[in-house]
């Protein structure tokens, strides 16, 4: 297993120095590097270790210009080595530095204190230095690291430093788990010719072997693995802990910046608006004062390999605030990033650039309004101080008032602690009582001479008013739940009459058994290329008339005779076409290659898309059409 290790520091106090001395290898690769003397980017190099494992380092700029390339590579480490130069001391960046470290939650590293050989053994500054190194660590999660001393000239205290890394990997292999669902943060991003795109970065999870489909986010493209290299060697497969290089098909024309991901993750989201909780950072040297941060003001998201410009607005009038001192926070982001529910990312001011505020999201996906009515305010609250995604789940079904269950499920969690399931919603369990009170109550006071279809016209409104009023949800989103109080939660009696009613929007019921043909054809046309209709039809057992049912409310998309696709299907379809345009002229081809099907269904999206001026056909190419959404990441249908 490999384990990721950072430096951090001041410029010019000898890290990228220390890696070579360590590794043999010059992380500083770019010639501008190696001309001034001085990293100006993510520099790499690596180290095996005893039980034939590796570390890799990830060599950070130290000078104040660099700092948000200097958080690219703190977003991919596990441990840290805080790197002080003998002679200099701890300097601005130093303490710059730390706090990233502490704000992103690194708890394990080595202080290293070099050019030892500038400072004779005796010096008074000694005490003094290791003093003032140890009073910096204190308050951060690097609290008691050990400090080394070493000379990169000399090679005095390498060895030391060595076994202090085998003993920091040793700890980190004990908690690090190697496997599991596939997340990479891209850093470096280039084109080989006649090999095609290649993308570096630290891999989470796995394993991944050559030929595996996963999803470039947030771009939502499919793309296939071609290639692994690990250390510039070809592999067939690989863990996740190290830094990994895969040579992708897929992505097309599309540009992959630093900052995009490679996942398979169900958690890994993509979204334009976080609930955040917000941390100031450590006054390290108490000499400048922390500024507080304003509602409304202008940041810099730093998460993963990505930054993204924001705005940020606290929650709360006054703003909310937990025991420890964090403030809850909306980051509206200038455009769409892939998260998952409790990743850590740092704020910084972009002028004069510093850090802000270190922070942890809590929700890739917020409601709509955070009006703090209610206990709605100590369900926020529970949610920044829940200690796992069990109790960050279960506070967010309070907060949300029904809340998805595959969000749950997708982190391995089917019922939170204090809720119930109701249809394919989460929702509080004192207010399901409330609301299964009330449904009980009026379905007694239906009049029993009342025909079937108008039995269920006037119960549904009356539910819907209930269910808004004890969840406070806005009319969309009570329906789910109101349409499953009534499937699952009403009386035998009650279901007869509404299998048998008209639904309120005029549509015919179905019985149970056609509803379930109707959900296996939806299933067998959420695949790319999925048979022809036909066939799907016949599969599912599903007759004519539900079939046109369920083209005409838009749950399935014809795109012609013989094929059409889930809803769901055909909106991802769609953002990557319009992802493609974005980028210039797309062809058949280019398309075929970006989805992963063939040309024949490559062909018919694209018409179908034509004809309904999503995209506009032209000499070179299709183009964004006029009905095409502002926000290409934006769903069909």
């Amino acid at each position: 297993m490999t384990i990721v290790v950072g430096t951090a520091g001041h410029v010019d106090h000898g890290k990228s120095a220390l890696l070579r001395a360590l590794t043999g290898i010059d992380p500083d690769r770019l010639p501008d590097e190696q001309r001034r003397g001085m990293t100006i980017d993510v520099g790499y190099a690596h180290l095996g270790t005893g039980d034939g494992g590796a570390i890799d380092f990830v060599d950070v700029p130290g000078h104040d210009r660099f700092v948000g390339n200097m958080l690219v590579g703190a977003g991919e480490i596990d441990a840290a080595m805080l790197v002080v130069a003998a002679d200099d001391g701890p300097r601005p960046q130093t303490l710059e530095h730390l706090e990233i470290l502490d704000a992103l939650g690194i708890s394990d590293g080595i202080a290293v204190i070099t050019k030892s050989d500038l400072l004779a053994p005796d010096d008074p500054r000694w005490i003094a230095l290791r003093s003032a190194i140890a009073a910096l660590l204190a308050p951060t999660t690097l609290s008691g690291a050990p400090i080394v001393v070493v000379s990169s000239a000399t090679g005095e205290g390498i060895d030391v430093l060595r076994v202090q890394l085998e003993a920091l990997t040793t700890r980190l292999r004990r908690r690090t788990v190697a496997e599991g669902p596939v997340r990479m943060w891209i850093d470096r991003s280039f084109t080989i010719r006649g090999r095609g795109r290649v993308v570096t970065g630290t891999l989470r999870g796995g394993p991944i072997a050559s030929g595996r489909i996963l999803r470039l986010e947030p771009d939502g493209l499919p793309v296939r693995v071609r290639e692994i290299q690990v250390h510039s060697r070809k592999v067939d497969r690989v863990s996740g802990g190290g830094r990994v290089a895969l040579n992708m098909v897929g992505a097309g024309s599309t540009p992959v910046r630093r900052g995009a991901v490679v996942t398979d993750d169900p958690v890994v989201v993509v979204a334009s608006r976080l609930l955040v909780s917000l941390r100031l950072p450590a006054v390290s040297d108490g000499a400048a004062p922390v500024r507080a941060l304003k509602d409304g003001a202008s940041v810099v998201l730093h998460i993963g390999t990505d930054h993204i410009p924001a705005t940020v607005a606290l929650v709360g009038r006054p703003a909310l605030e937990t025991k420890d001192g964090q403030r809850l926070g909306l980051l509206k982001l200038a455009r769409p990033t892939a998260v998952t529910l409790g990743d850590r990312c740092v704020l910084r001011r972009p002028s004069p650039p510093s850090n802000a505020a270190a922070c942890r999201i809590l929700d890739p996906a917020p409601p709509r309004s955070l009006s703090l009515r209610g206990d709605r305010r100590e369900a926020v609250l529970a949610l920044a101080e829940a200690g796992d995604a069990a109790g960050m789940i279960g506070a967010m079904v309070r907060l949300h008032g029904a809340l998805p269950a595959a969000r749950a499920a997708a982190h391995g969690i089917e019922l939170p602690p204090g809720t119930i399931r109701i249809g394919d919603h989460l929702v509080p369990e004192d207010a399901a009582a409330i609301i299964l009170e009330a449904l009980d109550r009026l379905i007694g006071s239906l009049d029993p001479g009342q025909s079937p279809g108008r039995a269920a016209v006037t119960l549904r409104p009356r539910l819907r008013e209930v269910v808004e009023r004890t969840l406070s949800l806005a009319r969309p989103d009570s329906a789910p739940v109101v349409e499953a109080l009534l499937r699952d939660w009403a009386s035998p009696a009650l279901l007869r009459q509404i299998d048998a009613a008209t639904r309120s929007d005029g549509s015919p019921g179905w019985a149970p058994g056609i509803v379930a043909t109707m959900g296996r054809v939806e299933a067998l046309l959420a695949s790319y290329t999925p048979p022809p209709l036909s066939e799907v039809a016949g599969a599912a057992g599903c007759p004519p008339d539900a079939m046109r049912e369920l083209e005409a409310s838009g749950r399935i998309v014809r795109v012609d005779e013989t094929l059409a696709y889930s809803r769901g299907t055909y909106a991802a379809l769609e953002r990557i076409a319009l992802s493609l345009a974005g980028a210039g002229p797309i062809t058949p081809a280019a398309y075929r290659d970006a989805t992963g099907t063939s040309r024949r269904y490559a062909v018919a999206l694209l018409e179908d898309m034509n004809r309904r001026a999503v995209l506009k056909r032209t000499p070179v190419g299709h183009i964004r059409g006029p009905r095409a959404p502002r926000d290409a990441t934006s769903s069909a249908g």
